[in-house]
């Protein structure tokens, strides 16, 4: 007697591989990624093919997701270690032979030009992770000094290219994974206590520090110009100030409600500079206004809530450090840029998470959230 076998159906082996995403987290990213489209059709109407690389940009990072998904991170702790080393190497390589672009050595030719230090983005987080995991249980106070040389060695490599933009993302994602492993309040509260101080005194002697021919030590000129500008961008509205100054502007003008869709007068008479990068939130203020700024944050705050709460699930050490880390990424890509665009914050080239151009950034997103997937899929294995 012949026995048959029915061929399963495309839907019931596919749903294997979907089964693990985590729906909200797909719901904030799917809800940001449309919001970039709409706002760089309006913003990139007149840099040609900028929508259409924007929506490839998104397909690939969504490809690069679903495949960082299926990883368990068990295997993705593997990969921790190489990865810092060839992420390190690199940029020791950029600093020695490196390509030089508007003064500044970031990139190297490998066949492909590409710029190490995007790498350090999730290298820094995996390897830290990595090195706590294996340290569970033993933590000692040495520890944490060689996970802070760890971090700041890349760092370092970065902000002497230079790109003070990317060094404070690495910072950022590599002192996350510190904080979560256990640090003492006692020796987080100093060097903020010292920050703030620092911050304040800028305020008050803002007059005497950037004064003509002043030079300060430790920062480039183009630091120290950025960091004049933004305490008083009038001090040069055409020049240096001419970013910070048309973004407040777009961002005021747009309102409560927004001048509409393809109606942003700033935008679209090109008064905002890098409107489909670095400045796209002033071009999204000016359209969408108030309301939808409120929208967008909020969107943000669902993402990086959804991400903390994978990480406080998490099966592992490594997996919750991981989380923890990736999710603090998108808040500080998120904080710096509207702090940027709205003038609190120094302008340093960092894009809006699923908003901005740019495929680099793009991909290191997909990355980041796959890595959540992939942990969030974990746990739901463990539990069953």
């Amino acid at each position: 007697m012949a026995v048959v076998f029915d061929k399963p159906s495309l839907f019931r082996r596919v749903a294997p591989l979907l089964e693990g995403f985590d729906g909200p987290l797909a719901f904030a990213v799917f809800i940001l990624a449309c919001a970039g489209l709409l706002i760089m059709y309006s913003s990139g109407y007149d840099h040609g093919t900028r929508f259409i690389d924007h929506g490839r940009n998104m397909l690939i990072a969504a490809f690069i997701m679903f495949v960082v998904a299926q990883v368990p991170p068990q295997r993705l702790m593997a990969f921790a270690v190489p990865l810092y080393i060839a992420g390190v190497a690199l940029l020791v390589a950029v600093a020695l032979f490196g390509l030089t672009k508007k003064g500044a050595r970031r990139w190297i030719n490998l066949g492909v030009v590409i710029q190490p230090s995007e790498i350090m983005k999730i290298a820094m987080p995996l390897m830290l992770a990595w090195w706590f995991q294996k340290r569970e249980g033993q933590l000692r106070p040495v520890d944490f000094l060689a996970a802070g040389l760890l971090l700041l060695v890349p760092v370092g490599l970065i902000m002497k290219q230079p790109d003070l933009g990317t060094s404070l993302l690495v910072l950022a994602a590599g002192l996350a994974v510190i904080f979560f492993a256990g640090l003492s309040w006692r020796l987080i509260l100093p060097p903020v206590l010292l920050g703030l101080l620092g911050m304040a005194l800028l305020v008050w002697f803002e007059p005497q520090l950037c004064a003509d021919g002043m030079r300060w030590p430790v920062l480039h000129d183009y630091q120290q110009q950025r960091i004049c500008t933004l305490l008083d961008p009038t001090r040069d509205p055409l020049g240096k100030g001419f970013h910070i100054i048309q973004g407040m502007i777009a961002i005021g003008s747009g309102g409560v409600f927004g001048k509409g869709f393809m109606a942003g007068t700033q935008t679209h008479l090109e008064f905002i500079p890098e409107r489909t990068t670095d400045f796209i939130f002033a071009a999204f203020s000016e359209e969408f206004g108030l309301l939808g700024n409120l929208c967008l944050i909020a969107a943000f705050l669902f993402l990086i809530l959804r991400g903390l709460a994978i990480a406080l699930d998490a099966p592992t050490l490594f997996a919750r450090l991981l989380a923890g880390s990736v999710t603090m990424i998108f808040f500080t890509y998120a904080f710096v840029n509207m702090g940027m665009v709205s003038g609190i914050l120094p302008v340093v080239g960092v894009p809006l998470p699923f908003i901005s151009y740019g495929g680099t950034a793009m991909v290191t997103l997909g990355l980041a959230v796959g890595m959540l997937m992939s942990i969030a899929k974990s746990r739901r294995l463990v539990q069953t």
